[in-house]
């Protein structure tokens, strides 16, 4: 799209695009950023995006846009500060092929890239008309950058991109960065800080949480991981969704505490967590609402961080991804015949048994065989995938506006069964479900006294 030509896309229109580098280029950054397993993983899947929706200032409603400008120069310069600490997030990716032996190497050129992508973009719609519906509308995909793009797009395209889009009342911030160079708990660390140089409005603070960006390689391996291909073809597709219907659920902390207490009852333990309670009544009933016949075999499966359960550990701040999908696994029948105390052992299980052997057993045998993961191949039809966390800071991050009112998610990542997991705005415990299903499969859900008793009534006053 021609930015100096701006045109309406469903009432959204691009104002203009530019590039950020590092307020001062770091020393480092002049060599190759070597990639991990984990981070090699994910080069055919989307970038993570995630945004914030703020109000804007009573007195920014009719100040013929000095807000706004003012908000635009104090992002981007503060962005240009997080980015020194961030440096790789303002690089490209590049390929060395090795035709001969039939195998490539992708790493992060810091170099020969214009930098992070900055929009600014406005829509004339109000926070209403976002966090009202019952369903998250459409135009929200609309509100990220590289929609629909892989990871492996980053050769092309920016490795983080920003768009700020101005609302008639608010303000939506949307951030979208290459998931083959962070996870969840670096995005969010990114985030933070980025937020704290913004508050500071100092160009020579130091960050609370600076980024770990030494790299973490098995035993006797890298920083040199090839990649056992040559043709893009033979590792990278595209993914597109089937049609879905989105909605948030919001779980009180009294809720949770319930449902943490009946688990636990039913199976007579005092082990399972809130989460674990809270993934089975997930578990349960979509499988429920699916219809699934008794002897199909139905998964669950959580994005768990494999920081803490390596010996010895990482930091907690290591920049990349440290991150698995652990699965476990029951015929319908099973599952929906017994209780909800024993799908959540089972949950609880499959967590405790993550050890660091099976995360070193897990990268040695990719290092053996290297692959990527295939969304089409993530996506599977009968069974439900609980990502992001609730741990994750997602609402310290206030850039001048005080606190988000919700957070929204991009297109990414999104299939019949997936579920994003986010703390409530209000904080104290509360969860927000970001839940993605076929519209028919919804409908039922939407029916299930089970489920639907568990959640917070929406309150239309207030947004989750």
């Amino acid at each position: 799209m021609d930015m100096n030509n701006p045109t309406p896309h469903h009432n959204l229109h691009f104002i203009s695009q530019c590039f950020i580098k590092p307020h001062t280029i770091p020393e480092e950054s002049k060599q190759p950023y070597y990639l991990s397993p984990w981070d090699l993983l994910m080069l055919s899947v989307q970038y993570i995006q995630k945004g914030l929706i703020y109000s804007k200032p009573p007195a920014a409603l009719n100040d013929d846009g000095q807000f706004i400008e003012d908000l635009l120069r104090k992002l981007k310069h503060s962005l240009s500060i997080a980015l020194v600490h961030f440096y790789p997030l303002a690089g490209r990716f590049a390929t060395i092929s090795y035709v001969d032996e039939g195998s490539c190497l992708v790493y992060v050129d810091c170099n020969n890239s214009p930098g992070a992508k900055f929009i600014h973009a406005r829509l004339d719609m109000t926070i209403s008309d976002i966090l009202s519906p019952t369903d998250v509308p459409v135009i929200v995909q609309r509100l990220f950058d590289h929609d629909r793009a892989t990871n492996h797009d980053g050769h092309s395209t920016s490795l983080l991109s920003i768009q700020i889009t101005e609302l008639l009342d608010g303000v939506f911030i949307g951030c979208s960065i290459n998931h083959s160079l962070v996870d969840g708990s670096s995005y969010w660390n990114f985030f933070n800080m980025w937020s704290e140089i913004f508050q500071a409005e100092d160009d020579n603070f130091s960050i609370s949480r600076p980024p770990v960006l030494q790299r973490w390689f098995p035993d006797a391996h890298g920083p040199i991981l090839k990649l056992p291909f040559t043709n893009l073809d033979q590792f990278i597709t595209k993914f597109e969704a089937p049609q879905l219907r989105e909605r948030m659920f919001h779980f009180s902390p009294a809720s949770l505490a319930v449902l943490k207490a009946r688990a636990n009852t039913e199976y007579k333990t005092n082990k399972i967590s809130s989460f674990q309670s809270l993934s089975a009544l997930v578990w349960r009933s979509i499988t429920r609402a699916r219809g699934l016949s008794p002897d199909q075999t139905t998964g669950c499966r959580l994005a768990i961080n494999n920081r803490t359960r390596l010996n010895p550990p990482l930091p907690e701040n290591y920049f990349g991804n440290s991150i698995q999908a652990i699965r476990t696994a029951a015929t319908v029948k099973e599952l929906l015949e017994n209780n909800l105390g024993w799908a959540a052992w089972k949950l609880h299980e499959a967590v405790v048994n993550h050890d660091n052997e099976k995360v070193r057993d897990h990268v040695n045998k990719w290092v053996e065989s290297p692959f990527v993961y295939r969304m089409e191949k993530l996506f599977d039809p009968l069974s439900v995938m609980m990502g992001s966390s609730p741990r994750f800071n997602k609402y310290g991050n206030v850039f001048g506006m005080g606190k988000a009112l919700a957070l929204r998610s991009g297109y990414a990542h999104k299939f019949d069964g997936k579920v994003s997991c986010y703390p409530g705005s209000e904080g104290g415990g509360s969860i927000v479900l970001e839940l993605c299903l076929r519209p028919e499969f919804m409908s039922v859900l939407e029916a299930d006294e089970e489920f639907m008793n568990a959640t917070t009534p929406r309150d239309p006053l207030h947004y989750y």
